[in-house]
């Protein structure tokens, strides 16, 4: 009877141990999977940004995004950096730029107006045609205009689109193609000493209200950075030669919403 009960205890080892292989060899073939959870802490960590304005570092969903950039306060996104860019501006850089003269900051900003086609901004895509003209980047085959006016290479430091959209393509520490043959109170090459401001508009219609706050908000912070700053049109600067921002453009309501003093506006008020 002792024989067996060791055959039978014998038989169970051999038969666990045989067990406890195939056992072994399956996890090693098919080794558990992590949960869930360690899984997304895995392949998911916190990702940092860096604020555009501060550099300082922060988690991604504490951030403002904006035209992929990141902020840590709104302050900061509206803010215009040290690098002279608005952080609450689409950037789309210029090629056609320069940088200005040793020891010299703006003192002047120049208001324009532009639409391509001319006299066609009501169109979709009206504001992208100046983004593309002002990048070098107008095809020519688009609108017969176009063909006129691809070679040249112009720019501007911001525009204003029709529904007030904020576009800067060169920063205000740097000098853009805006002004071409130009004098302000016996100084040429206004560009050497100007910031150019363009509103989208034809010169024969309004401008609208959107364009209006915007360029608001626009001076303020400008004059922020900028306190010395004058105020002119392309055609006080450059009579012979244009005629815009145009008599639509109101110069008495752009003074009363910026609050700007009536002798930072040499040429006076009156729509011209």
């Amino acid at each position: 009877m002792f024989k067996w009960i060791l055959l039978i205890a014998g038989a169970g080892l051999v038969y666990l141990w045989i067990k406890g292989k195939k056992q072994a060899k399956l996890n090693a073939e098919n080794p558990p999977k992590p949960s869930k959870d360690k899984l997304k802490k895995a392949v998911d960590p916190e990702v940092m940004v860096q604020c555009q304005y501060c550099k300082v570092h922060l988690p991604q969903p504490e951030a403002i995004a904006y035209d992929d950039r990141f902020y840590c306060s709104k302050e900061h996104l509206q803010a215009l950096d040290s690098e002279g860019w608005i952080g609450n501006a689409y950037w789309r850089i210029s090629p056609n730029q320069d940088i200005r003269p040793e020891n010299i900051q703006p003192d002047l900003a120049v208001i324009h107006h532009i639409s391509l086609p001319p006299g066609e901004f009501r169109q979709k895509d009206s504001s992208g045609y100046i983004v593309d003209f002002f990048q070098n980047k107008l095809d020519p085959n688009q609108h017969p205009y176009f063909a006129e006016i691809a070679d040249q290479k112009v720019s501007s430091h911001f525009l204003i689109t029709r529904s007030g959209s904020l576009i800067q393509f060169v920063s205000t520490r740097k000098k853009a193609w805006h002004a071409g043959v130009s004098e302000f109170l016996g100084r040429e090459k206004c560009n050497d000493f100007s910031i150019g401001i363009e509103l989208e508009g034809d010169g024969d219609t309004p401008f609208e209200a959107a364009q209006y706050q915007a360029l608001t908000n626009l001076i303020q912070k400008l004059t922020s950075s900028y306190p010395d700053l004058q105020f002119a049109g392309h055609s006080d600067i450059a009579p012979e030669r244009k005629t815009d921002p145009g008599i639509h453009f109101d110069w008495k309501k752009f003074q009363k919403e910026t609050g700007i003093s009536a002798k930072k506006l040499p040429f006076g008020l009156d729509s011209r």
